[in-house]
């Protein structure tokens, strides 16, 4: 999962915020990225299971740019299988 990407989580979350995605809990987010040694991991845990620690990816006012999220997972070498359950469970918020 994108082991030759030296692009950290902070620009794929800034990417993903870009994109129109707010998250809730960023800062515990944040702090368990940077503690993992395989952030992208980490990540794609927290995206599904994250709702107990109050981590919540949904639509900033409903302006969600699916090319850009799409474009985020991409160019941080994620499977398009986590893109696409992200986006559904992000669609499904709003």
């Amino acid at each position: 999962m994108g082991s030759l990407s030296t692009e950290s989580f902070d620009q794929f979350l800034d990417s993903l915020k870009q994109a129109g995605v707010a998250i809730s809990n960023e800062v515990e987010l944040r702090e368990r990225l940077a503690e993992a040694q395989r952030w992208r991991f980490a990540f794609a845990t927290l995206a599904s299971n994250g709702r107990p620690l109050g981590i919540r990816f949904e639509g900033a006012g409903g302006q969600v740019s699916e090319a850009d999220i799409h474009r985020a997972f991409a160019r941080f070498q994620f499977p398009e299988s986590l893109e696409t359950v992200f986006s559904a469970n992000l669609r499904a918020t709003h």
